[in-house]
């Protein structure tokens, strides 16, 4: 399904070489697939072919090919007359058709990825806080290690490893930038604006000028935030900034008896008498299980 202006597509897709698929939006103008939201990240399917992702009783149901419900937009509201949209910003949206009215919108439920327009915050009205969760791996789109959400009594975004410990911080909104951020400012093509209000806080950005550039801010697997920009006729991504700025500043990145080198490529490697613990994770960029010793100690 692709929306109005041929910006995004939704439909079943498979990550690298898995074998499974999930339901997903992407980028429809991007020569390599660029997933930006994921539905069923933690149950993906076996059989897209059988699977089918419809409208039941006002919620929008993924089914696999033995009719389970393997995941679902999960809203009270009830009515005969919702229909699903695929907006041409990237968002998805419930549509009570009698009103014409949102019910739901997959901006509310990001996975790694923050599109241009839409708001990361806090609601408060549905007491909800808008989450980036980082891939597992480059390939698996379950969700991974780092987490990045606004704090809106400090007025602040953290990166929290396994949603527990902060290993980063934006630094507190002083009305024009975060405070450990410079880099926002410095970069003209991007109008960020964070908002206070009795519904919550919330923080979004534009594109100025260049409205058809094509653009994204994720919570990268590698632990570190990024706004990257499309480079058409190079086909590839490019990074406006990064926090942390270099790869070995993400705290305990290569995991345990792990060596990061910024300027080595992978970045990780084992110390002396250590091998990498998952082989296949390192090999798809995901070192947080370390490292352990060829031969264990007696």
């Amino acid at each position: 399904i692709g929306s109005s202006g041929g910006n995004f597509e939704l439909g079943f897709f498979k990550p690298g070489n898995f074998s499974k698929y999930y339901i997903g939006i992407w980028f429809k103008k991007v020569s390599i697939q660029t997933v930006v939201w994921v539905a069923n990240r933690e149950r993906p399917i076996t059989d897209k072919y059988s699977s089918v992702l419809k409208v039941v009783n006002g919620n929008l149901v993924l089914f696999d090919e033995t009719d389970t419900e393997i995941w679902s937009t999960n809203i009270e509201f009830r009515s005969s007359s919702v229909v699903a949209v695929l907006l041409d910003e990237g968002n998805l949206v419930l549509r009570n058709g009698s009103r014409n009215t949102t019910v739901w919108e997959s901006w509310d439920y990001p996975s790694d990825t923050w599109l241009p327009r839409g708001k990361l915050g806090y609601d408060r009205r549905a007491n909800r806080t808008q989450i980036l969760t980082s891939w597992k791996n480059s390939q698996d789109p379950s969700p991974g290690f780092y987490t990045y959400g606004l704090d809106p009594v400090e007025k602040q975004f953290l990166i929290r490893w396994n949603r527990s410990r902060k290993i980063g911080t934006s630094g507190a909104w002083n009305g024009q930038t975060f405070s450990n951020v410079p880099e926002m400012t410095g970069i003209p093509l991007f109008n960020f604006t964070y908002v206070s209000n009795t519904d919550g806080d919330y923080l979004t950005y534009f594109l100025e000028n260049s409205p058809s550039f094509i653009s994204r801010f994720i919570m990268d697997s590698s632990g570190q935030i990024k706004q990257l920009g499309w480079l058409a006729d190079q086909h590839k991504w490019f990074v406006f900034w990064s926090k942390p700025n270099a790869q070995c500043q993400v705290d305990a990145y290569c995991g345990a008896f792990g060596v990061c080198n910024d300027i080595s490529s992978p970045f990780c490697d084992c110390l002396p008498g250590f091998k990498s613990r998952f082989e296949k994770s390192w090999s798809l960029g995901d070192y947080s299980g370390g490292c352990a010793r060829y031969m264990e100690l007696e």
